[in-house]
């Protein structure tokens, strides 16, 4: 499977996946046991919002290589069709544009790259 061969939406729908996964495999890494608790905790890294902050914080840090740049814009501008009530659309997007990153990190087998990414999204949200 080739990652050029697939659009933005595509990309983040992988993507998507791919975060929620690692995220909630490294809370019960770190001991978190209870289901309320990791429902919240979760939350703080997977909803929209969320992840359009971890992009700003990223984007404003100069953490993504370019193609990684390229790669959010594409995510970000596709048709997302519709958008959940529980967002805005442009919060939505953005997220949909880290997504879409992450969608093209697994395909290429960028593994150690979406730990860095987790990594250093795990600290800023620890600092809040």
């Amino acid at each position: 499977m080739r990652p050029d061969e697939h659009s933005g939406r595509s990309l983040a729908y992988l993507g998507d996946a791919v975060w929620s996964l690692k995220v909630r495999q490294r809370l019960l890494e770190e001991g978190y046991g209870r289901g309320k608790q990791l429902q919240r905790l979760t939350i703080e890294y997977v909803s929209a919002r969320a992840q359009a902050n971890l992009y700003d914080i990223l984007h404003e840090e100069g953490f993504f290589t370019e193609m990684e740049e390229e790669l959010y814009h594409r995510g970000r501008n596709d048709n997302a069709g519709s958008v959940p009530r529980s967002t805005d659309v442009l919060t939505y997007r953005r997220s949909t544009g880290f997504e879409a990153i992450l969608g093209w990190l697994q395909l290429c087998g960028e593994e150690e790259r979406i730990e860095t990414i987790l990594n250093r999204a795990m600290e800023i949200t620890e600092r809040k």
